[in-house]
């Protein structure tokens, strides 16, 4: 990873050495993940193929890395951090799968001998595993005696709690929603709860787990990856704009051309509405709308970049851009700035 070349030799080297000792830890960790999950489904019907270079890299896990630097900023110790890693991939596999069979899709998070057509029952199967595997990682650390058994026991719990709070905002809009909310509502009461509280989840763990006393500025960490989350969700709207108008979802962008004052975008909307059955799935409709565009471009920027520049240190602030970038091409919305 490249550093600033503002700094001295030491510095920059003292910095590659910080990310290059994370990457190694995220390896650890998402090997974790592969190896418990392989043991889990020996001598069964399913296979769990071997891993390839591409499932460890940063564009492949670059959310998985952002909260893994979370821990090390709030100065979790290495080994505690290597298995938070490997349970958020655990929940990872939740959720993915969980979205793949809402959305009829398959993004693949543990690669079997299945066939790749029965896509809702490889789903069904990461979640199914992705579940146990959390426990058996829990349970090898109650067996080296860094966890209690009644931690084992709330941890567990507690993973699907943090699930549950984004999950219940999900099933509300399963079958439409009926009305476009104001933008700040969409925000403050929607979206906060779908994926501001989303990125937290990872935390709920450490929270749990860790002694607050040893924590540095946990809350503002966590609140630096709601914010993160925040501007991760308004670019989702922006490229998922006329899937949302389809399915009658949420979509923070659809509310900014509803409660706008720009005619021509809000009758273009209401036409789109009105034949909401004929609506052309593309991630390009958004440039129909340059009005709502660029407001929400500049609300998700902006998200971002606080979100960014509070979670990094201070010497690791070259990250911000970087990481902005990356969020956008991974979201797919880099198409719009």
């Amino acid at each position: 990873m490249a550093v600033s070349r503002t700094k001295t030799k030491a510095e920059q080297a003292g910095i590659q050495a910080t990310f290059d000792s994370l990457q190694d830890e995220l390896h650890d960790g998402l090997e974790l993940y592969w190896d418990t999950a392989t043991k889990i489904f020996d001598k069964s019907s399913i296979r769990v193929l071997d891993t390839d270079p591409d499932y460890f890299s940063l564009e492949k896990n670059f959310f998985s890395s952002l909260f893994l630097y979370s821990y090390f900023r709030a100065g979790i110790r290495q080994s505690r951090r290597i298995m938070y890693a490997a349970v958020n991939q655990c929940l990872r596999g939740m959720v993915t799968g969980c979205d793949n069979i809402l959305d009829d899709e398959y993004k693949m998070t543990l690669a079997t001998d299945l066939p790749f057509k029965a896509s809702k029952f490889r789903s069904i199967i990461d979640i199914m595993v992705s579940d146990r595997v959390l426990f058996s990682i829990l349970q090898q650390k109650f067996l080296l005696n860094d966890l209690t058994s009644d931690q084992v026991l709330a941890a567990s719990s507690e993973s699907l709690r943090t699930l549950a709070k984004s999950g219940v905002q999900e099933a509300s809009e399963e079958h439409g929603v009926g009305e476009i909310l104001e933008p700040e509502y969409i925000l403050s009461d929607i979206h906060s709860l779908k994926t501001g509280i989303l990125f937290q989840s990872p935390w709920a763990l450490p929270d749990l787990l860790e002694d607050p006393d040893n924590l540095e500025n946990s809350e503002g960490i966590q609140h630096s990856l709601f914010q993160i989350g925040m501007g991760c969700q308004v670019l989702d709207d922006m490229v998922d704009l006329s899937l949302d108008l389809k399915t009658d979802h949420h979509n923070y962008v659809a509310s900014l051309i509803q409660h706008g004052d720009k005619k021509y975008e809000t009758d273009l909307l209401h036409g789109m509405l009105e034949n909401r059955n004929h609506i052309e799935v593309s991630k390009d409709t958004l440039f129909q709308f340059p009005a709502a565009m660029e407001k929400a471009g500049i609300k998700a920027l902006d998200l971002l970049k606080t979100g960014t520049e509070n979670l990094f240190d201070l010497e690791h602030q070259f990250m911000v851009d970087a990481s902005i970038a990356m969020i956008s091409k991974r979201i797919g919305a880099d198409r719009f700035f």
